[in-house]
């Protein structure tokens, strides 16, 4: 009679010892981003945020939103680097936040891996850490999940929510904006982590173009420009509120820039975008020109060297262009608000991006 060896979560796939080495290496990089209204360390059940801090607000508002990397993952696995995509993760979860004006207060991230590499987990957390700490938030906890047989053991995801808190009559949105409001555009930093299906699809599949070749016209890798890190805006748009009137902002994520403002834009009004006012960075015309895209589908797919945009009245334009300068952020005036006319509610890009 033959024996047979008695089934084990190990035998599974599952290294539960491998799981704890990933959270002893990631520690250092979440105490970093402790606010002091944390409770607790790393290892708890559940976060814990002391909620009276929120006393000093009149009437809190409580903000919250969830989003992943999405594709761009792949080209991180494929390059090995793991430490640039947390700041990805952080900016479209903490720049959807901050949109209605609220501040950034705490996130909790999920990692789900083939195979869990502790060194490898630990540098995703590291960047998290750090978009965490250029937001302004912390990071109370999170999950790292293991999926042999349904991921390859290279093979990983990232998603992150998070929660803000906006005083309630600051809240910014489609009610305060009026017709004649300037709407100031942020550069964006690169692709930022949208559109990268089409991306890789023109680029890496279609055109067969190596990561690790240099590309003239982005002055580095092509890999080093697909992987930079998207530019995390709270912290620059909480100093501009407390700087100008802002009426309302935007944050540039898929769909494009003409489909994420109009989601501000209040019934009878029209947004005006002005392609003459900025040059779209070299990644965008290497996706077009290369796939030949068309413009029209560029521009619904990827940011077009827009991350963030504010609607602020007439009067705060040059406070905030100044505001925003001396915090380092490359911003212009784009377009401008007015009655819609005949035309639908909502927004359009006119005219031909400067040379």
């Amino acid at each position: 009679m033959s024996e047979t060896t008695g089934a084990s979560y190990a035998a599974a796939g599952v290294d539960i010892e491998a799981g704890d080495r990933a959270v002893e290496l990631m520690k250092e990089w979440v105490k970093k981003t402790q606010r002091p209204e944390v409770l607790g360390g790393l290892g708890g059940f559940a976060g814990l945020f002391d909620a009276s801090a929120l006393k000093r607000y009149e009437r809190p508002l409580l903000a919250s939103a969830t989003d992943g990397v999405g594709t761009k993952v792949d080209v991180a696995r494929r390059m090995g680097v793991y430490d640039t995509i947390g700041h990805d993760l952080v900016a479209m979860v903490m720049d959807d936040i901050v949109v209605c004006g609220a501040e950034p207060l705490f996130m909790t991230d999920y990692i789900c891996v083939g195979k869990v590499h502790p060194e490898r987990v630990a540098a995703i957390v590291k960047g998290i850490a750090e978009g965490c700490v250029l937001a302004g938030c912390a990071l109370v906890g999170g999950e790292t999940a293991e999926h042999p047989g349904l991921l390859g053991a290279d093979d990983f995801d990232v998603a992150g929510a998070g929660t803000g808190v906006v005083e309630a009559d600051r809240l910014l949105g489609a009610d305060r904006i009026r017709t004649g409001d300037a709407v100031i555009a942020m550069a964006s930093s690169g692709l930022h982590s949208n559109g990268y299906s089409l991306v890789r699809h023109v680029l890496l599949d279609r055109a067969g173009l190596a990561l690790e070749a240099e590309v003239a016209e982005l002055g580095r890798t092509l890999g080093e420009e697909l992987l930079e890190p998207t530019k995390i805006y709270s912290l620059d748009c909480l100093a501009l509120t407390r700087t100008a009137e802002v009426h309302a902002f935007s944050h540039i994520t898929g769909g494009g820039l003409a489909a994420n403002v109009a989601r501000v834009i209040p019934d009878g009004l029209h947004a005006t975008v002005d392609r003459s006012t900025w040059t779209p960075g070299a990644i965008f015309d290497l996706v077009g020109r290369t796939g030949n895209v068309e413009r029209l589908e560029l521009e619904k797919t990827l940011n077009m060297g827009v991350g963030m945009m504010a609607i602020v009245p007439q009067e705060s334009v040059e406070v905030s262009l100044t505001a925003l300068a001396d915090r380092g952020v490359d911003a212009w005036v784009a377009g401008e608000i007015t009655d819609r006319g005949d035309r639908e509610t909502g927004a359009e890009l006119v005219g031909d991006y400067a040379d």
